[in-house]
Order: structure tokens, then C-alpha cells, then sequence
């Protein structure tokens, strides 16, 4: 049950893991709760100011990338990056799109579709997309691709990324040599809140671990990192091709929030560029204002939404379920593991 309760915490946080219009920052909807899975509330971390879209896509227009963190599938979450795309857009139409939701080794299926190569289910096959990807990510693909602009799938192969979590960082050195190049020169750079955080995320779900769950935890603490210092490798390339671009890059708010993982290793690799931070934040049912104070280090900006529905009550169904889909194929087996 510990193993299958690290690789249900590796996909939430590797994997991680708006309404119809934004409402107006007015008296009346500034301080309550949002009312729907598609709302979310806007705010200034720093001063708890709430903000409409355009107000942020001010505060956001230059700096030199925009993260904007998201719970995987959540409505709220992924209407509003939309917006924020579209937004920036018209204040600066040099724009790169970063996603996390696409794998290094899958670029020539997302530049393939983005010339008019392949269609839609052709791309979503050939790219390997989320199962989620019509729902929550293609208005973010679409609006690129009308408007010509460049996608960037930025997260590391998931297949490199499975094996690491499985048998440690030395799984890189037995990669050919072509896939080795397309990793960072410093694949497992780190920083120290970062590994702090994501301990103390074990143990608050799992408490003490003996020898064997350590080793677990660290293998899947260093494919984390794999993917983090990917998408920050990843990101710096796009401005290197695109100079002048502003990028927004998606994903999984563990990458982002309180500056940790990407944004952290973005800034240690260049520490120049402007970075902002929008992060989410849920809004508990019992609270009547939005808690702004205690979580303003989470970002630069904040959006308030609604928790997800709890996806089991039942331990016993939740545990078949997950074994369900962690279930590893017979046939997947990492370099020099039997199988």
C-alpha cells in the first residue's frame, strides 16, 4: 500500500501532480465565494487586492514569462488560462506557448498539427495528449494555432521520467547518446525548499518511512526534478529561438507555487528574467472571505476556486482503483531492470 501511495503521489505531483466571464472585481462578488466549478476570483498576492483580467494581464504584461499553475482538470483552472492567453495576446502578440502536458520527444506531433500536417485525433494520438486534452487544453492549442504561434511541449519524456522515479538518476547514463542530448546539461539541479516541501508532502500523507519507502521517495523525488529542470531548459530555448516573446507556460501548480521546482530552477539558471507566478487557491466552504493572507507566498497573483468533488468515500474501492491504474504492463521494463 506505501508503494502504490508514492506512485499515486508521483502522478499528482508529476503529473500536476473562470466562469464564462470573469466577474468584476465589485463590492458585491470581491469577498464571496465562487459560486461554480468554472469561477475563480482574482487577487493580488501581495496586497490582497482582488483584480479583474484585464487588471492582471497589466501586471503580467512584461514580465518575460508567465506561469500559470493549475489543478490538474479542474474547470476553473483551465477557463482561466485560457483567458489570460487571450489577454496577453492583445497587450503583446509576440507570444510562446509552454505546456507541460506535452513531452519533449512528442514536438514533431504538436508542430505537425500546428502546420496543418495531421488533424485533431491524429495529433492527440501521435502526441501522446492528456485524456483530458479536449476538455481543458485544446482552447489553449487552438488559439495558438490560429494565430501562428509557436507550442512548446516542455515536460521530459515520460518514459525516461517513468524509469528515474523507478531505479534512480543512473537510469540517464544508460540512454543513447541522442537521447541524453535532448535533457538538461544539470538534469537533477535542486533546490533546498523545494526537497523540503516535497518531503514534508510524504510524510503529512504517509508519516515515517523505512529504508526501502526512502528510496522510493528519493528515486521519485529525482524524476520530479528531471521534470522540473526540463521545463525550465525547455522555456530558455523558446526565448532563445523567439526573442521578444513573452511565454506562458501551463502547469501543474507543484511546478510553480511559491516559486519552487520550474520557476525556482528558471531563475538559477537565468537569473535575469522576469517571472510571474499565478497560483490557485481553494476556497474552503465554510470560509466567508477569500484566505488571501495566509497563502499570498504561493505566487504573484492568486486565483480563488471551488475544491473538486472527492473522487472516493470507500477505502477499499479507492485502493482497487488506484492498483487499477497503476498496474504496470508486463512488457514495461527500463533499461537493465528484468521484468
Amino acid at each position: 500500500m506505501k508503494s502504490l501511495s508514492i506512485a499515486v503521489l508521483a502522478l499528482l505531483i508529476g503529473n500536476l501532480t473562470g466562469c464564462a466571464a470573469m466577474l468584476s472585481p465589485s463590492k458585491e462578488n470581491a469577498d464571496t465565494r465562487p459560486e461554480t466549478l468554472y469561477e475563480s476570483r482574482l487577487a493580488d498576492a501581495s496586497t490582497g487586492k482582488v483584480l479583474s483580467l484585464e487588471a492582471l494581464s497589466q501586471k503580467l504584461a512584461r514580465a518575460d514569462v508567465v506561469v500559470i499553475g493549475e489543478y490538474h482538470g479542474h474547470q476553473a483552472a483551465h477557463l482561466l488560462q485560457s483567458q489570460i492567453q487571450t489577454a496577453l495576446y492583445r497587450q503583446h502578440p509576440q507570444q510562446v506557448l509552454s505546456m507541460e502536458q506535452f513531452n519533449l520527444d512528442k514536438q514533431a506531433a504538436v508542430d505537425a498539427y500546428l502546420s496543418g500536417k495531421t488533424g485533431e485525433t491524429e495529433f492527440i494520438e501521435d502526441s501522446n495528449a492528456w485524456p483530458n486534452y479536449r476538455a481543458s487544453y485544446r482552447p489553449l492549442v487552438e488559439f495558438a494555432r490560429q494565430h501562428g504561434l509557436p507550442v512548446i511541449a516542455a515536460n521530459a519524456p515520460a518514459t525516461i521520467v517513468r524509469c528515474v522515479g523507478r531505479t534512480g538518476p543512473e537510469h540517464l547514463n544508460k540512454l543513447p547518446t541522442s537521447e541524453q542530448a535532448q535533457l538538461p546539461d544539470t538534469p537533477f539541479m535542486d533546490t533546498p525548499a523545494y526537497r523540503e516541501k516535497f518531503d514534508a508532502t510524504i510524510t503529512s500523507r504517509h508519516g515515517a518511512a523505512d529504508d526501502a519507502m526512502l528510496e522510493r521517495m528519493n528515486n521519485t523525488y529525482q524524476a520530479q526534478l528531471l521534470r522540473d529542470n526540463t521545463m525550465a531548459s525547455r522555456i530558455l530555448a523558446a526565448r532563445e529561438a523567439h526573442p521578444g516573446h513573452q511565454i506562458v507556460h501551463t502547469t501543474g501548480t507543484f511546478h510553480s507555487e511559491e516559486h519552487l521546482g520550474t520557476v525556482a530552477l528558471l531563475k538559477q539558471r537565468a537569473p535575469n528574467i522576469s517571472i510571474a507566478v499565478v497560483s490557485p487557491v481553494v476556497w474552503p466552504a465554510d470560509a466567508e472571505t477569500a484566505p488571501s493572507h495566509e497563502n499570498q507566498n504561493k505566487g504573484d497573483f492568486l486565483y480563488f476556486i471551488q475544491p473538486l468533488p472527492t473522487e472516493f468515500l470507500d477505502e477499499d474501492r479507492e485502493h482497487k482503483a488506484m492498483s487499477a491504474r497503476f498496474k504496470r504492463p508486463s512488457d514495461d521494463t527500463c533499461l537493465g531492470e528484468s521484468s
